[in-house]
């Protein structure tokens, strides 16, 4: 008998934008035993948890207005305008870890917004990336998670449609033509990130290849709500942990084939952490 046997989707696990901030902050732990970060630095708990051992410090934008002469980073999200301005009147060095794909986003609604056209943002309200994105509108911009949202607005002839960065591609692009088909004129700028959109194809591939799929994530990040959706699409048998610790043995049988995935603010070492506990059921 072969008993239950468990693999991790290589392609799974932290996009370039979060290794690139974990990488700066661990140097700098390194160096320094301690630093400052704007919100926690990726949307995992349990990676959140290892870093603040080390000596991270979350804060929050009312802490860093408190805050005088010493480092902060700046998480992969990115941050508004506001945030570089208490920056400099607090003689904060802020150490920059805005991932690549959202300051070139950010830089579109800022040239959008001061050509006087009306910004609009598919995204999920409140979270870290999108505040980032309305305060280059100075709050001007209309953010949606649906388009149930904008039934009933009043809404210009003509506008400037955009998206957080790791939303569905393909509803992305639903929204688009049903604004279109409401008789809007729509400027659609498809800014979602292609490392996120690419694993939509992938992990549809992959969670095929089991009898089970345990897909490992935050409760609180947005790109893990959609990747464990697309892997449950293909395989009704889609469990979603946020640690190794949630799993219980009447999830699985004995020969099971259970694939290991997660979104791209998980870390590996936490997918691997489950893949040890499975096999130890």
């Amino acid at each position: 008998m072969l008993g239950l046997q468990a693999t991790i989707d290589k392609d799974s696990g932290f996009c370039f934008g979060v290794v690139y901030a974990i990488d700066m902050a661990e140097s700098i732990l390194e160096e320094q035993g301690y630093l400052y970060c704007l919100g926690d630095i990726v949307h995992n708990d349990e990676e959140v948890a290892r870093l603040k051992a080390k000596g991270l410090r979350i804060i929050s934008h009312e802490d860093l207005a408190r805050l005088q002469n010493e480092k902060v980073l700046i998480r992969a999200h990115g941050e508004a305008p506001s945030t570089y301005r208490t920056a400099l009147e607090n003689n904060i060095q802020l150490i920059d870890a805005s991932c690549p794909v959202v300051l070139k986003l950010q830089n579109r609604i800022k040239t959008s917004h001061d050509s006087q056209t009306k910004v609009l943002i598919y995204g999920k309200h409140g979270h870290a990336e999108v505040a980032g994105l309305v305060g280059q509108t100075r709050g001007d911009a209309l953010v949606f998670q649906d388009l149930s949202e904008l039934d009933g607005r009043e809404l210009p002839q003509k506008f400037a449609l955009y998206s957080q960065t790791t939303k569905s591609t393909g509803k992305f692009y639903e929204i688009k033509e049903e604004l279109i088909r409401r008789g809007y004129e729509v400027e659609a700028n498809d800014t979602i990130c292609r490392q996120v959109s690419n694993r939509d194809a992938e992990l549809r591939n992959f969670a095929k290849q089991f009898d089970k799929i345990v897909f490992v994530s935050g409760k609180k990040s947005s790109n893990g709500k959609v990747l464990y959706e697309v892997c449950r699409s293909q395989n009704p048998q889609t469990y979603f942990v946020s640690s190794a610790g949630e799993l219980k043995p009447g999830m699985f049988s004995e020969n099971d084939r259970v694939g290991i995935c997660g979104a791209t603010s998980t870390p590996m070492w936490l997918m691997e952490e489950v893949k040890q506990a499975l096999e130890n059921l």
